[in-house]
């Protein structure tokens, strides 16, 4: 049974983003995709000052905290925010630790936008890391402390209500993804054992894919959201959908359960050639009327079709104006991408991308540290030779001053924070610059602001859904912007920050040496714990013997001598001298005082006598320590060998080594960049609109006329609409209700709406015993083998699997021998009534399928009405009357009917033969 939840991205939200599904296929629960929501909305659409619990991703974000653990299979399907954005949190703090899966370049671009994210967050805003190991407390609160953390564990939200991630942990959470290739078959294991999945391309973004899943109990699920059919720049399209090789791709056609989203059933795209030449002419427009442009974009799997169109006509209009890119991650994403050109399609190759004018690559040019990175890689494609970069605005304004005319790509797309916030607060006053909108952006976004504000200044007729290019609008009016900053503290508060960092810098230089001397004094406490009771006798015999003699020589006096210590004491230079260290260690760390009582040269016997009192010797204290063992032979202390390593290793080292150690680690301090004291402030802008604002649509995504044409032809027995809003999800199931041969069972749920496909399977794992085996007759059917057995199942005590044999081998030898009882009705001599072997045939014929495959061995076929395919010689035009009877005709008239009708020819017989092995032939 099948159980699909939608956690976000349901039909009919009003926030269609992020993307997160949770799949339960009987036992196994399988989480598709991860997306985060864009943190910072704007204030008129959410007031931050409220509770946190009321933001618009709490009931999203305290659904998938509570599942995480859960969990048993990840899946991302692309690597923008959208899809991939919450996972690096939720596998941090939230115990979503179980296998994630993607394809090479999701995995790195969820990387990378998701480091841009948070980099670009902390930066602004103070984000509340209290929670961030909530799972393990530490051992060092106090009790105060603990009811605080135990109180904020409870809480579903943090104080701040935004769950970014550190960096750490960003780079721990992806480096645990399993990266696939596409087409690249994997059988789970463990509690998933029997699941198989297989990415395919799905188009819209580098390495973005569409998962086909199959399960023994289940059958077949294919999740496919987001999806591009057409060829770009640096991709080709998905090959869900492909004509030139006959339509829908065979692995991928006629699924138990198709998944896949409607965000865009209503909107018509324009053609690519109208929309590149709209963004190509205003971009040449305002840089030649010395103006400036502001595209805000991701820093990841869109942007890259964004550098690759303007790179080619900068180079084909040959302009000296700069494109700037603000983003942390921008060269980091670019390295990657040279180094996987397998994964880039389209028309980028390496020898059209990063050609000087001259048509000669590799010719000599200006040559930075990036040429130098990028040579060494052996990549010549994809090199940007007009692109510069640059970490934040005020280098920029360093390098470029606002007067000189230019094209800035900064991130993030929804201008919600980071440097793309603060560029449009100047950007914007600026007559005659242009802000050019690539992204409609998320709902509540200033960037979808901007969008709604261009959208509803256009005609009806040319709307962005509409299929047409509208026009640029003039911005007027003024716009409030919240502006978030940090500031380096100055005067009081600096000095207020000093004086708290030395106290705690102090007091955590004390912590340490507390848990050092405890440390030491815990292991040689552990060690003594496992002596035998009559060493711990012996022991506390000679101490008292010892305590005595120091009675009798000092009388009254009980002071402690200076050259003796008691147990677990500690000298000066906190060293412990009673502590059960290595032999090494014990020659410099234990001292003991050796006292002899009397003149020891008068002699006299060493044993105590009946007479009287003798005189005692005090002997040189030892005490047996017993080594602790276990099952797999003496435990170590991996504590006592890395301490008397790094000891070795200062010992062997010279003074030469040291004072160049000592020397590289002030000079790697000195260079260092240290971040001034710093505080978070926030500040409320009025800015006078002046630019121009235009929309240009470049997400990469099929738009509604493909969506209708490319879910019917691929047929799902069952579908599920995720990621539209409603009137969309009405249209395309209205739109698959026309077509007699599509499903009806087709579901809408809505967010956190629980919907069960199918029927409860239990299943069971058996073996065939070679005997039974070697008697099947398989046959195949797409990927798999199969056949129909009879037998009887046996356990047996050595096995934990139950074993199925031929049902005659079970047999006793007595039923050999007994007696047969004849029917008094029946005739003698007659022969015994035998059932006549049945035949099952698996698969569904498609006359295209038929008709490419009597081609490919010279049989002649025609598709003629509506399920209707002629074979033989009456498919061709000039047929006469002579060869009309090797004529055959194959129709479908009905789901798992098919006629055959001819005359008996050669061909009769070639076309069944040819139908059959389009089947799986099962003999009971």
């Amino acid at each position: 049974m099948i159980t699909f939840t939608p956690l976000s991205g349901a039909v009919g939200e009003s926030q269609t983003c992020p993307l997160a599904y949770l799949l339960q296929l009987d036992d196994v629960r399988v989480l598709l995709d991860c997306g985060s929501p864009d943190w910072s909305p704007e204030e008129c659409t959410f007031k931050p000052d409220n509770d946190p619990a009321s933001s618009p991703w709490a009931a999203y974000c305290e659904a998938l905290r509570q599942c995480s653990p859960t969990v048993d299979l990840v899946l991302l399907s692309h690597g923008d925010l959208a899809h991939s954005g919450l996972y690096a949190y939720a596998y941090a703090r939230w115990g979503l630790k179980a296998p994630a899966y993607s394809t090479i370049p999701v995995q790195a671009m969820a990387r990378i936008v998701t480091l841009e994210d948070v980099e670009g967050l902390r930066d602004e805003q103070d984000i509340d890391d209290s929670d961030q190991h909530h799972d393990e407390p530490s051992e060092h609160l106090n009790l105060a402390e603990t009811q605080s953390a135990l109180d904020k564990d409870k809480d579903p939200t943090s104080s701040s209500g935004k769950f970014v991630a550190a960096v750490q942990e960003v780079h721990e959470a992806y480096d645990s993804v399993n990266t696939l290739r596409y087409s690249q078959p994997t059988h789970l294991q463990g509690k998933c054992q029997g699941i198989t999945i297989i990415p395919f391309a799905a188009g819209h973004s580098l390495g973005g894919t569409i998962w086909k899943i199959r399960s023994p109990s289940v059958g077949t699920i294919v999740y496919a959201v987001n999806m591009n059919h057409m060829k770009e720049r640096h991709l080709d399209g998905t090959v869900l959908f492909r004509p030139s090789a006959g339509g829908i791709f065979e692995p991928l056609a006629r699924p138990d359960l198709f998944i896949t989203d409607a965000d865009r059933a209503n909107v018509t795209t324009p053609r690519r050639k109208d929309r590149d030449a709209a963004l190509i002419d205003t971009i040449s427009a305002t840089l030649s009327s010395r103006s400036s442009l502001l595209l805000p974009c991701d820093a990841g799997p869109r942007l890259l079709e964004l550098l690759v169109l303007l790179d080619q006509h900068w180079r084909y209009a040959d302009f000296r104006y700069p494109i700037c890119l603000l983003s942390r991650n921008g060269r980091e994403m670019l390295t990657f991408v040279r180094s996987m050109m397998e994964w880039v399609g389209g028309t980028v190759s390496k020898e059209d991308v990063g050609v000087d004018s001259s048509g000669k690559t590799g010719a000599k040019r200006r040559r930075g540290e990036d040429d130098v990175e990028d040579e060494a890689l052996g990549a010549f494609a994809l090199r940007f030779r007009y692109l510069e970069f640059f970490l934040n605005p005020q280098s920029l304004m360093h390098t470029y001053s606002s007067k000189e005319p230019k094209i800035i790509l900064a991130v993030p797309a929804s201008l919600s924070h980071g440097p793309c916030r603060s560029l449009f607060a100047d950007f914007a006053a600026v007559p005659d610059n242009v802000v050019l909108l690539t992204g409609r952006g998320e709902e509540g976004t200033l960037a979808r602001l901007l969008f709604d504000r261009w959208n509803n200044s256009q005609r009806d007729t040319d709307k962005w859904d509409k299929g047409k290019i509208g026009s640029n609008v003039m911005m007027d009016g003024v716009l409030q912007l919240k502006m978030n900053s940090k500031v380096p503290l100055q005067g009081a508060e600096l000095e207020a920050y000093l004086a708290k960092e030395r106290a705690a810098k102090e007091k955590e230089a004390a912590h340490q040496a507390a848990i050092v001397r405890n440390q030491r004094v815990l292991e040689a406490d552990e060690d003594e714990s496992d002596e035998e009771s009559d060493s711990d006798s012996e022991e506390e015999e000679v101490e008292r013997a010892l305590d005595d003699d120091d009675d009798e020589m000092d009388g009254s006096d009980h002071s402690v001598r200076p050259g003796r210590r008691r147990k677990h004491d500690k000298t000066e230079d906190n060293a412990d001298w009673g502590g059960d260290m290595d032999d090494g260690l014990t020659k410099t760390l234990l001292s003991f005082d050796i006292y002899l009582k009397g003149n020891v040269s008068k002699s006299m016997s060493f044993f105590k006598s009946a007479d009287g009192p003798t005189h005692r010797f005090r002997m040189f204290p030892y005490v047996e320590k017993k080594r602790r063992v276990d099952e797999y032979g003496e435990t170590i202390d991996v504590g006592m060998w890395l301490r008397k390593g790094k000891v070795f290793e200062d010992d062997a080292e010279t003074e030469e080594v040291k004072e160049a150690k000592r020397k590289q680690a002030e000079e790697e301090d000195k260079n260092a960049v240290r971040e001034p004291p710093s505080k978070f402030v926030s500040s409320e802008i009025e800015i006078q609109l002046a630019c121009r604002l235009l929309f240009v649509d470049m997400e990469g995504l099929s738009d509604g006329r493909a969506v209708k044409a490319i879910v019917p032809q691929v047929n799902p027995r069952k579908m599920v609409i995720v990621h539209a809003p409603t009137a969309a999800a009405r249209t395309l199931i209205e739109s698959c209700g026309q077509i007699r041969s599509m499903t009806r069972d087709i579901y809408a749920p809505s967010t956190r709406e629980s919907i069960q496909i199918g029927q409860h399977t239990n299943t069971f794992s058996i073996s065939i015993s070679d005997e039974l085996l070697s008697t099947l007759k398989m046959s195949r059917f797409e990927d798999n083998e199969v056949g129909y057995v009879t037998g009887r199942v046996t356990n047996h005590f050595s096995l934990n699997i139950p074993i199925l044999e031929p049902a005659g081998s079970s047999v006793p030898s007595e039923a050999a021998n007994a007696r047969v009882i004849v029917p008094s009705d029946r005739i003698f001599g007659a022969r015994v009534t035998q059932p006549l072997p049945r035949s099952t045939m698996i698969g569904e014929l498609k006359l295209t399928a038929l008709k490419a495959r009597l081609a490919s061995i010279g049989v002649p076929a025609e598709l003629i009405g509506e399920g209707v395919l002629v074979c033989g010689a009456g498919a061709r035009r000039d047929q006469t009357s002579n060869n009309i009877d090797e004529t055959v005709a194959v129709r479908k008239t009905g789901r798992g009917k098919v006629e055959l009708e001819g005359n008996v020819s050669d061909v009769y017989y070639i076309v069944r033969r040819e139908i059959y092995g389009l089947h799986a032939l099962i003999a009971a």
